[in-house]
């Protein structure tokens, strides 16, 4: 596991994280409880007040949000309208459909979180970084004495974050461990709607700062009580065993034995007729199982996984401005919970990003590295480089998105390079 501390992780999980990290992640459920969280509850990242604002003051769209009663979804034309003058977006939430709604006991979903409302999507980026797995958060708002959804499993293990009122959770055993992607509970239906007949292994309320953790597959059903009920669920979406198979195979993939063709007029349902070219890829295959070494399957997964996080904001406007001042005292700070990978490729240094690949001269690779490292460094000290180079380099960064400037406090321009962290 990363990051130092891991202060994200202590906030939704009491044990503690090196313990729940050997023994408990991806195996059993934990209930933590706002005392032996610190009582500190999650007022400062959530509330109703917030998930008032988002309906009515923020122009929420689909997909952005879900209604749903008894587990059924209601189609979102019962609950959205055209956004008025100056708007031809359709599919706006109307706060007053959704009033009605929610006043006749329908849950309302809010969905990424992680990507509209900004303490959340600075404590994504820190959990992110403590797990080393991707995660996404939603809110579940609930009505008095009501349940939004019928028992059923997720496939990414969850943590559960108490906000506001009172919520009763039965827990019950999986009916299929550590479920992938592509099998969904609703695949397993009459399995899971039988087991949730039998004692749960989990019969608790939570209440406001309270937590708990359920790793994937286990079957979960929440039932507001009293007065109006709000947690966040926070989906985390493991890498697994299967994306180290997945790399394994785009290695091997790369040999040419392997990409022979199979012969002319092959009947592939005649085991004979295939049966040598079965052996020899099994032959080639082993033999370069041999020879694979973890930093290739490393630099495979990374580049695999950097689409999964969304980095820190930038603050556009505070960075340009930082631009036109650019200077050798000027202070660089790679761009928080940026996803990347980075590989020497003869004499250019290889940066692979979300969405795109930057090719750089090999020199600029200890600057590079120093930057993502997350140093916080002088463009005239970037290792390796002359003044001329190091601000040639420090201007691009900033421009891709890569690396921020400090900015400092009180310029009225955007955030210090700290808050991007």
């Amino acid at each position: 596991m990363t990051g130092p501390g891991r202060p994200a992780l202590r906030r939704c999980v009491a044990a503690d994280p090196d313990l729940f990290a050997r023994e408990l992640w991806s195996r059993a459920p934990v209930l933590s409880t706002y005392d032996a969280l610190g009582a500190v509850g999650f007022a400062d990242l959530f509330s109703l007040e917030a998930v008032d604002e988002l309906l009515s003051r923020r122009g929420l769209r689909t997909p952005f949000i879900r209604i749903a009663r008894n587990g059924e979804l209601v189609g979102e034309r019962r609950f959205t309208r055209s956004g008025g003058t100056g708007a031809t977006i359709a599919d706006q939430v109307a706060d007053d459909r959704v009033l009605a709604l929610f006043a006749d006991g329908h849950t309302v979903v809010l969905q990424g979180l992680h990507r509209l409302w900004p303490p959340l999507i600075d404590f994504a980026g820190s959990l992110t970084s403590d797990l080393g797995h991707p995660v996404q958060i939603n809110a579940y708002v609930t009505p008095p004495a009501s349940r939004g959804f019928s028992a059923h499993y997720d496939v990414h293990d969850v943590f559960v974050l108490q906000v506001a009122g009172e919520k009763r959770w039965r827990i019950h055993e999986p009916v299929l461990r550590e479920p992938l992607r592509s099998q969904p509970w609703t695949d397993r239906r009459a399995a899971v709607e039988a087991r949730a007949t039998e004692p749960p292994v989990i019969d608790e309320v939570l209440r406001p700062g309270d937590a708990l953790y359920l790793p994937r597959g286990y079957l979960h059903a929440a039932e507001a009580l009293g007065g109006v009920s709000c947690h966040l669920t926070v989906g985390i979406h493991p890498i697994t065993r299967q994306a180290v198979l997945a790399s394994l195979v785009a290695l091997l993939g790369e040999d040419s034995a392997l990409r022979a063709s199979l012969p002319l007029g092959v009947d592939l349902s005649d085991p004979a007729a295939i049966e040598a070219d079965v052996q020899a890829t099994v032959a080639v295959l082993t033999e370069r199982l041999r020879s694979v070494s973890p930093a290739e399957v490393a630099q495979r997964l990374a580049e695999r996984s950097v689409a999964s996080t969304r980095p820190a904001p930038i603050a556009p406007l505070a960075q340009a401005g930082a631009l036109a001042t650019l200077d050798g005292a000027s202070v660089l700070v790679g761009r928080g919970h940026l996803q990347h990978a980075v590989r020497d490729d003869g004499d250019e240094v290889v940066l692979t990003l979300p969405d795109r690949t930057l090719r750089l001269p090999a020199a600029h690779g200890k600057a590079l590295r120093a930057t993502l490292d997350g140093a916080r460094i002088a463009v005239r000290d970037l290792p390796g480089l002359d003044l001329d180079a190091a601000l040639a380099l420090a201007g691009r960064l900033v421009r891709e998105g890569i690396a921020v400037l400090e900015v400092p406090t009180g310029t009225g321009t955007g955030p210090t390079a700290d808050h991007t962290q």
